[in-house]
């Protein structure tokens, strides 16, 4: 339940951004002793990584690449969306920030229903019923309240300053913007205003896009801080537009947000602590349980492609997943049994159910879970990893996403199970899995990814890469993924990842794969045993970039403003 579209000048639009192809790894990443910032979009880095250098924190970078984002990366960098964020001091202290959209207190548990009780898509996919109470931009605020160094308003600037002055659009992002505008963009004019070209036509590679009402929001929360975004025109814009087309956020439901500080989940697995999100993200949970999982194996000896190995990982994903089914939702309106399902005793159990060359049923592993129909979760999310030069760590995810589906279970996949029905003011259920993993103290790996319920699997991926088979930072982000969420019982693997004879291996013993497509965007940061930071951006996306302090530039200089 996501803002789908601007409401006026206030919120980006949600834009498909096409996937590069992935290339074989052949350097170990961009290096630095100064930070890196690795993200989905160049200029976004490098707003990030300039704040860095002028004396900001690794928080203070995070902040300001999250905004840079909502302007150069439309499809999922946000103000009017949410996500979560993990933060490690150099002190060892961590803190986990909750920004997850809620349900207005409008909502209903059938408002998502048609008059014969089915799911009606249109409202789940986009219109005014679709989007929950942002939290973004009070997200942001609370954690730069908490840890941040420099000014609010020079953190924020250098977003003002992308959408004010503008910034040059790559190949891929004008193919997006020329799809969506003459897609489900076109639909809303405050799209076409905002995003289309000026005097018409279609978007090229290099042509400058500006976004003068979007800078105009910026500025505004920049200089008077969140409330103008909450409490002031913003929110009145919000809400008119709301009321005048039949949606349900109101300005009280606006004023009303908070985003909120949680314990982070931590677990241990071979020597290395794994730090993560709670609930109302499901990701913590279930990278934390997987892991615990395959710790009962020598998955290295084994070999990191193997088919042996890969049948491993596919059970422990069917268990975590089946578990998020059962349990998971916003821990204010339901109770989640997280020291249960994150602990070494419940693995054990997991771990005597699983045969070494035979898939488990998914229907007879869970037939407790009831089987009928529900919607998908979209996947308009980005990830970005920040390390500063005092080791302070953040790992950022946030999104734009779909509707918040009625709580269902069907074996084509879509599990929304009753601890996610919709109450008015709950947190939507989310896969996002920012993850910080700790070796003697130190931080040793910042990753996370989007890509909807695939998210927790990428994440594992790249953490087995690191700490299991000896890889480095590229070749972890860079090694094939594979998917599995309990339902629909089927193994998703990337194309060109594993080898013929390995899949037949996998469907010989009992599992249906489907190799395909692209999985995830996982840029991530790599902290060696001398303290250099070793970043690598997801080549699955064409715009990433790592950013280095001193290197990258901001859009203008601090002093005008």
């Amino acid at each position: 339940m996501q803002l789908k579209r601007p409401l006026g000048a206030v919120v980006v639009a949600c834009v498909i951004l096409a996937i590069a192809p992935m290339r074989a790894a052949r350097d170990e990443g961009v290096s630095s002793k100064t930070g890196l910032v690795v993200c989905t979009s160049a200029p976004a880095c490098d707003a990030g990584a300039a704040v860095l250098a002028r004396g900001g924190n690794a928080v203070d970078a995070a902040v300001a690449t999250a905004f840079a984002l909502a302007v150069t990366h439309p499809s999922a960098g946000n103000i009017g969306g949410g996500g979560f964020m993990i933060v490690r001091t150099p002190e060892g202290k961590t803190a986990a920030f909750d920004y997850r959209e809620k349900a207005p207190a409008k909502s209903t548990r059938t408002m998502y229903l048609d008059q014969d009780g089915k799911i009606d898509r249109s409202l789940t996919a986009e219109g005014y019923l679709a989007p929950g109470v942002p939290g973004t931009v009070r997200g942001l605020a609370r954690a730069h309240r908490r840890f941040g160094k420099l000014a609010w308003k020079d953190v924020v600037m250098p977003a003002v300053d992308l959408a004010e002055q503008g910034f040059v659009i790559s190949d891929a992002l004008a193919r997006s913007l020329n799809g969506q505008l003459a897609g489900a963009m076109g639909h809303f004019q405050a799209s076409v205003e905002a995003y289309g070209k000026p005097g018409g036509g279609t978007w090229s590679g290099g042509d400058r896009l500006v976004l003068t009402d979007l800078a105009k929001t910026l500025r505004s929360i920049a200089l008077d801080g969140p409330d103008a975004f909450y409490k002031g025109w913003i929110a009145d814009a919000i809400a008119e537009d709301m009321k005048a087309h039949g949606g349900l956020i109101t300005k009280a439901d606006l004023a009303a947000y908070q985003a909120k500080e949680r314990k982070p989940l931590r677990g241990h697995y071979r020597g290395y602590e794994v730090i993560s999100v709670p609930p109302p993200s499901s990701g913590g949970i279930l990278l934390l349980e997987a892991l615990n999982v395959l710790e009962s194996y020598g998955l290295a000896a084994k070999g990191r492609d193997s088919a042996e190995t890969l049948h491993l990982e596919i059970e422990a994903m069917r268990r975590a997943y089946l578990d998020r089914a059962r349990y998971l939702g916003d821990p204010d309106f339901v109770r989640v049994p997280i020291a249960k399902l994150t602990s070494k005793k419940y693995a054990k159990t997991l771990v005597a159910t699983i045969e070494p060359s035979r898939a488990t049923s998914s229907i007879e592993l869970g037939k407790d879970i009831v089987t009928v129909a529900t919607a998908t979760e979209p996947d308009e999310t980005t990830h970005f990893s920040v390390v500063d030069r005092d080791g302070m760590a953040v790992a950022n995810t946030y999104t734009l996403e779909g509707g918040f589906g009625p709580g269902e279970t069907n074996i084509q996949g879509d599990i929304g199970t009753p601890p996610n029905l919709i109450d008015p003011g709950k947190r939507m259920l989310s896969s996002m899995t920012p993850a910080i993993v700790v070796k003697d103290g130190t931080v040793v790996l910042i990753t996370g990814s989007p890509g909807g319920r695939t998210i927790p699997n990428s994440v594992l991926s790249v953490v087995l890469g690191v700490t299991t088979f000896n890889m480095n930072v590229r070749e972890a982000v860079d090694a094939f993924r594979i998917h599995h969420q309990w339902l629909p019982d089927r193994v998703q693997i990337e194309q060109d990842g594993a080898s013929d004879e390995t899949v037949q291996q996998l469907r010989a013993m009992g599992h249906t794969v489907t190799v395909q497509g692209r999985q995830g965007d996982a840029n991530s940061i790599v902290l060696d045993s001398a303290g250099v930071a070793w970043g690598a951006n997801d080549r699955r996306s064409p715009d990433g970039k790592v950013s280095v302090p001193g290197e990258a530039r901001l859009t203008s200089t601090a002093g005008r403003h």
